[in-house]
């Protein structure tokens, strides 16, 4: 049993580097892009209406302070484990050196669960407003084409074709090659950011240049009260369940927190950065420090064009909690504004999923060169230097299940992976401060002790904010990942079966 434990050494790590087969082509600035590209996503096009109805009404910005700050202290301590193991796997990798191998897998185990459930859950928020670009021009789909099963109102078969239909596109585009994807992701990056920068400045001047929304004697009148009274409301699942008030900004923090883990995908790429060390750790913590500032903008715009209420899915605007950005500028009047916003939604959500795919692909390839999975998921591309057979079987899964599954699960299922990874990557970094003083870190957490403490604590607190639905899912899914590891990954780990594995290092 003691072998579960045992840790992967700093030299291997090194030898990976060495014997890495993948292109280095990724510089700061692209590799800050595809955090950008990551966190700008659902979280401002999709999660805003979501937040604010069923948890926190105009003080939604609130809970993306909250869970701004959790993520600075993860940041952080994956910016000093980016510097010191700049290698594909992420917190897989970090645990893996520090903890020991039952906390890799573990870590492994919720990163595929994290990036697989956002890129299903993106894709399903791409499909809302592709529907609403198509309807532009004039086009409608019918709603079997549309709606998951669990959804859909009417008799028959129902699925969600646009979200099939993007992830294998985007599936094609990943196994071409990383340069190309992160090519196109700079594009739609810039786009979708001039965009999000759009709606703040437009949805400011109509806030304030409108009597109705704002006067000098009571201010914006959408945020008054600006934190709502607790109080019960039926939640997306039917259940009813405590909203607003301080426990509504917590909960709301925790549902909203899958919007976050861009700069995780930032990691991810490490093996293709062109000076990891240095570049990996600005990529992080430049791409949070500009999303969050963005989304706090957005939300306060958002909750000052619309009361909150009005994204009840029950109530007066039954589409705007599915594009509540749009659905915005569209009830205020403004309805070229609206189209502008659901093109850039519509392309800018590509980019997610895209990245999303692309850090679950080298989560494989970490995992696979230790031996935990088969090697199948690691194999590169012989022209590419993609892992193409990975890909392709987690464009298939992702892409089936898009189709058939409701977002608000999908999302609650990634904000658990990505709150526990979290907690993880800040409980190694003090493990690995306490067990190896002299390492050379090219970055350092400040004041780890606290960072690492205040880490732990409020991405536990967030977890045990979750819906009991999301956390019950979850729990399978741990159990689910054990039984697996005991039964391959164990007596397949080249740490644990040197015998079968004579080159190791």
């Amino acid at each position: 049993m003691s072998k579960i434990w045992v840790k992967k050494p700093l030299s291997a790590y090194e030898a990976d580097m060495q014997k890495s087969e993948l292109k280095k082509v990724l510089g700061k600035w692209s590799l800050t892009a595809i955090g950008v590209g990551a966190i700008i996503g659902g979280g401002i096009f999709v999660l805003t209406g979501t937040g604010a109805y069923y948890h926190a009404g105009p003080a939604l910005a609130i809970s993306f302070i909250i869970a701004g700050i959790a993520c600075v202290f993860a940041a952080l301590c994956y910016a000093e484990f980016a510097s010191i193991i700049p290698v594909e796997g992420s917190a897989y990798a970090y645990a893996y050196g520090t903890v020991g191998e039952i906390f890799a897998w573990a870590m492994g185990w919720c990163l595929i669960l994290e990036y697989a459930m956002a890129s299903m859950a993106v894709s399903v928020s791409w499909s809302g407003y592709f529907t609403k670009f198509l309807k532009i021009f004039g086009v409608h789909l019918p709603a079997y084409l549309t709606s998951d099963p669990a959804s859909y109102t009417g008799e028959g078969f129902s699925m969600n074709l646009p979200a099939f239909i993007l992830v294998l596109l985007i599936t094609a585009l990943l196994v071409k090659g990383t340069k190309e994807a992160a090519g196109a992701n700079n594009l739609i990056v810039l786009l979708k950011t001039s965009a999000v920068i759009f709606v703040v400045i437009a949805g400011a001047y109509i806030i304030f240049s409108n009597p109705e929304l704002y006067n000098a004697t009571e201010g914006v009148k959408n945020w008054n009260p600006f934190i709502p009274d607790q109080i019960s409301i039926k939640n997306s699942e039917g259940d009813m369940v405590s909203a607003y008030g301080i426990k509504g900004i917590i909960s709301g923090a925790a549902a909203i927190f899958f919007a976050y883990i861009g700069f995780d995908a930032v990691s991810t790429q490490a093996g293709e950065a062109i000076n990891p060390k240095k570049d990996v750790p600005f990529a992080i913590i430049a791409s949070l420090l500009i999303c969050t500032a963005l989304y706090i903008c957005v939300s306060l715009v958002l909750t000052g064009m619309m009361h909150y209420t009005d994204f009840n899915p029950e109530g007066k605007y039954p589409d705007a909690i599915k594009a509540p950005v749009a659905y915005a500028f569209e009830i205020a009047g403004k309805h070229w504004a609206s189209n502008i916003v659901t093109i850039a939604a519509t392309v800018g959500l590509i980019s997610v999923v895209m990245v999303m795919m692309m850090g679950q692909s080298r989560i494989f390839i970490g995992m696979a060169k230790d031996g935990l999975i088969p090697g199948f998921f690691g194999e590169l591309h012989p022209k590419t230097r993609t892992p193409y057979k990975g890909i392709i079987l987690l464009g298939i899964v992702v892409a089936f299940i898009a189709a058939f599954t409701p977002i608000s699960t999908l999302a609650d299922m990634t904000s658990f992976g990505t709150l526990f990874a979290f907690t993880l990557v800040c409980i190694a970094v003090w493990v690995m401060r306490k067990k190896e003083p002299n390492l050379i870190r090219p970055f350092k957490v400040p004041a780890y002790k606290i960072v690492v403490a205040l880490g732990v604590i409020i991405n536990l607190y967030l977890i045990f904010n979750l819906s009991a639905h999301a956390l019950e899912l979850s729990a399978v899914w741990l159990c689910l990942g054990g039984f697996v590891y005991f039964l391959y990954g164990k007596s397949h780990s080249k740490l644990n079966n040197p015998e079968k594995y004579k080159n190791i290092d």
